[in-house]
């Protein structure tokens, strides 16, 4: 991952719209990640006093007119909120929740210690709010090293609804187009049938040079794609990758080999014996000439949100699922055309924003060409990043979101 801009984005020459106050929040997210993210994270180039000036705004809380209309006073946690949710609820930018929440950066910040049943107080004072889980007292939500473990609890909040970004974290795979002509094989079925699915023996080639081995450290467990799709850049056409379609998983139980038989003539005749694999489980029939990739170890998704670090202008490139989809609207994930490369990062916030129309001038003679300035269409946020491009998911829209829409720093 490249973030050789980070420092610049987080220095007081940040860009006037944003000034030294928001940068100093952005900082303030980015310290206030869970143990897993800032185990994931790279190490930030943030100065003591930015860390200082950081802390300061994140204990200070939020100015009043950046609440959101209709902030309660008070709310009980239900289950099925999430600290997305719960943010948008208390603030206009949901992605400022370090300053509201009153993270503690001394220690882990640990938005997921919060818990169906708890009760927030939403306190008012001297021009600025934050949230506190008593009634007035300085208990603001805070956590200690000791609770990082809690933060794996099926009980506490997500950042967001699991199962909308499960199925992209286990089965979206970005691939380049060597790397799918290289992968291994189903070569044959065992009762010679074309189509297989769950449960079924299967044989398996690996490429030229490089046989599929049971062997220490080579993977056993593999997901089953077929149909790579070229992802292409709205704006140059270019190709940033190769999205496989995923149809099951299987498992490696018998090495590939040669054998060797001897004819009437005694001729030697050499047979390639192709690895055996069971298929595991299917979301629709696997056939010869489906390629295996390893499967990626499942773990723990935290997402914390928070903004871009450095300037963001991209481009939907696709709206995941049938290739005939071409509009998405809440809860759908799209594709974007910048990816690990370009500093994204899962938990960031992007606005969206809809391409202006381009239509005739009518009130004019001459009939000009008018290009109706792009608008604000809601925001959606990286889970999950490639080289190039991620996966987004739509939180919030008010029209249908398309290919070619922009992504950008939220305002």
């Amino acid at each position: 991952m490249h973030h050789t801009h980070h420092n610049a984005s987080l220095q007081p020459a940040a860009p006037r719209r944003v000034g030294a106050r928001l940068a100093a929040v952005l900082a303030a997210g980015l310290l206030a990640g869970t143990a897993l993210a800032q185990a994931q994270a790279p190490n930030y180039p943030i100065t003591a006093a930015q860390r200082a000036t950081a802390q300061q705004v994140a204990q200070d809380g939020v100015p009043l007119d950046e609440l959101a209309p209709g902030a309660p006073d008070v709310y009980v946690v239900k289950r099925g909120d999430t600290l997305w949710g719960i943010s948008g609820m208390y603030l206009r930018q949901p992605w400022r929740w370090p300053a509201l929440w009153g993270m503690n950066l001394d220690t882990i910040a640990n938005p997921h210690l919060i818990y169906p049943g708890q009760t927030l107080y939403l306190e008012k004072a001297g021009g600025r709010a934050r949230l506190r889980t008593s009634r007035g007292s300085d208990e603001t939500i805070r956590v200690s090293p000791r609770t990082r473990y809690d933060s794996l609890s099926a009980s506490a909040l997500p950042t967001l609804q699991q199962h909308l970004v499960e199925p992209f974290l286990v089965h979206a795979q970005i691939v380049d187009e060597l790397a799918m002509e290289q992968a291994p094989r189903i070569v044959a079925t065992r009762d010679q049938r074309v189509l297989m699915s769950s449960g079924d023996r299967a044989y398996a080639r690996g490429p030229e040079g490089s046989p599929l081995q049971l062997a220490p450290g080579v993977p056993r467990q593999y997901q089953i794609f077929r149909n790579p799709k070229a992802l292409k850049d709205p704006q140059t056409g270019e190709v940033l990758g190769w999205e496989a379609q995923y149809v099951g998983r299987a498992e490696l139980v018998r090495s590939e080999g040669v054998q060797e038989t001897t004819d009437a003539k005694g001729r030697i005749d050499t047979d390639i014996v192709p690895a055996t694999v069971d298929l595991i489980s299917a979301t629709e029939e696997v056939r010869a000439g489906d390629r295996l990739l390893p499967a990626p170890e499942r773990s723990f998704a935290n997402y914390t949100p928070h903004a871009p670090t450095q300037a963001v202008d991209a481009r939907v490139v696709s709206i995941y699922g049938d290739v005939a989809v071409y509009n998405a609207g809440n809860n759908q994930v799209v594709t974007i055309n910048r990816g690990s490369a370009d500093g994204m990062q899962p938990g960031t916030v992007l606005t969206l924003l809809t391409e202006g129309r381009r239509l005739v001038d009518k009130t004019d003679d001459a009939k000009a060409m008018l290009r109706l300035p792009s608008e604000a269409n809601g925001q959606a946020m990286v889970f999950r990043s490639f080289d190039r491009v991620s996966y987004a998911l739509i939180l919030q829209s008010q029209q249908s979101v398309r290919v070619g829409d922009r992504l950008v720093n939220p305002e």
